[in-house]
């Protein structure tokens, strides 16, 4: 987004959200967070969301607000205005903010100097942007109140170990050089403020291409294909038209599909499920930093990962998932939380040709109930997982049509399509 360039991106099932230029006038090698007490290392849990890492933090004393953790982020950004309408976070310094999509930009503040609790050991104050309206409903989308994004400052403030099979952060001094004694380093750059890794990617043909990716916590998919030499990506030849998300001006549309392999290091990752932006939606608009594309959460999780951007390295282990094999949404729904504690699930989207198409869902039906299981006791999380679950798995469906009270009850059958 620009002045502070954004864009905020939801590919099948899964938020990126990262910055390409920032404005906020802070300085570029200033350590925003500390430990307290002359701490060692620090431990923070965190909730996994729809592929997204989700922590709490404090603010000027008060909360704690849910913020996602996104490494594509370059500075503190606050998505939800109710936050500074209750702790009066902003000055009189305005800014524009535009991004990926199709329209207008939207209104943001620079807010005073806030003082932030990430736990009782790790504190820290900086300035935050302050949208003027949600633009996103990160709320909406995990099921749970989520407030903004916090990045740059945190990841450079640390050497951050993030181990997604037990939903666990641990800190350690960027002092310590910490080294892992069984992660495979892997080079990184640190560019207007966010962190770069190369990668071999293979398409559906024999040509091996050697790409620059942003690294991306903030991303729930596994790979975004952007473009190559200014020119878009070439999807594979088996693939579906999708709407990838909506960004801070409008809606990005392009393709999805599977690229045959992509090597991390000595890692290699086959059969990715990946997106292809249109170039006008989304490649045309990067400016400040020339790359090829994103890796996300969908990547990510499948290692112990180590960030270590002071000395521009990498390390990753394989976790349990690794070997998993990538799947996208079998369900053709869009969906997001609504109502009292975010428990009620509306559908926003049906994919055409989808399995939701087939079952006659629309834009505007409520799901009730997966399997006579309320989704109020389910979470987003957990219809996300069922609706990516099996290729051709029956599930019951009680639904509240758009134009109805009424509670009907239909089959969804899982399909495939990419």
């Amino acid at each position: 987004m620009k002045s502070l360039g954004f864009i905020y991106r939801l590919f099948i099932g899964g938020v990126s959200l990262f910055c390409l230029l920032c404005t906020i006038s802070q300085p570029a090698d200033a350590q925003y967070f500390k430990f307290e007490k002359n701490r060692r290392k620090v431990s923070i849990p965190f909730q996994m969301v729809k592929n997204l890492i989700i922590i709490p933090l404090e603010i000027n004393g008060a909360g704690p607000f849910n913020f996602i953790l996104d490494t594509g982020v370059g500075i503190l950004l606050i998505t939800d205005p109710a936050l500074n309408d209750s702790l009066h976070l902003w000055d009189k310094r305005g800014i524009k903010i535009s991004g990926f999509g199709q329209d207008t930009s939207l209104q943001a503040y620079i807010s005073s100097a806030l003082h932030i609790n990430l736990s009782s050991a790790v504190s820290g104050t900086m300035r935050a942007a302050v949208l003027q309206k949600d633009a996103f409903n990160l709320s909406g989308l995990t099921g749970m109140p989520v407030y903004g994004i916090l990045g740059y400052e945190f990841f450079s403030s640390f050497i951050v170990k993030i181990n997604y099979d037990t939903h666990l952060i641990t800190l350690f001094p960027n002092e310590t050089g910490y080294i892992s004694k069984r992660g495979y380093k892997v080079p990184i750059t640190i560019e207007e403020n966010k962190p770069y890794i190369k990668a071999d990617v293979q398409v559906d043909n024999d040509t091996v291409i050697t790409a620059k990716f942003i690294i991306d916590t903030g991303a729930g998919h596994p790979v975004s294909l952007e473009m190559l030499n200014r020119e878009p990506f070439e999807p594979p030849e088996k693939r579906i038209r999708a709407n990838l998300g909506i960004g801070l001006s409008g809606q990005i549309n392009g393709y999805a599909g599977r690229i045959k392999s992509l090597k991390l290091g000595k890692y290699t990752l086959k059969k990715v499920i990946t997106s292809f932006p249109d170039y006008a939606d989304a490649a045309a608009k990067v400016i400040a930093v020339n790359r090829n594309g994103n890796i996300g959460n969908g990547i990510l999780k499948r290692f112990d990962v180590i960030f270590d951007y002071n000395r521009g390295r990498l390390y990753l282990r394989p976790g349990s998932q690794f070997k998993k094999p990538f799947e996208h949404d079998m369900s053709g729904i869009e969906f997001i939380s609504f109502g009292e504690a975010y428990r009620r699930i509306l559908i926003t989207r049906v994919e055409e040709g989808s399995a939701a198409a087939d079952a006659g869902l629309r834009e505007g039906d409520e799901i009730v109930a997966v399997n006579l299981k309320p989704v109020k006791k389910m979470g987003v999380g957990e219809l996300d997982e069922l609706f990516r679950s099996q290729d051709g798995r029956n599930l019951l469906l009680d639904v509240v049509l758009k134009d109805s009270t009424e509670v009907s009850q239909l089959i969804l059958t899982l399909k495939r399509r990419i």
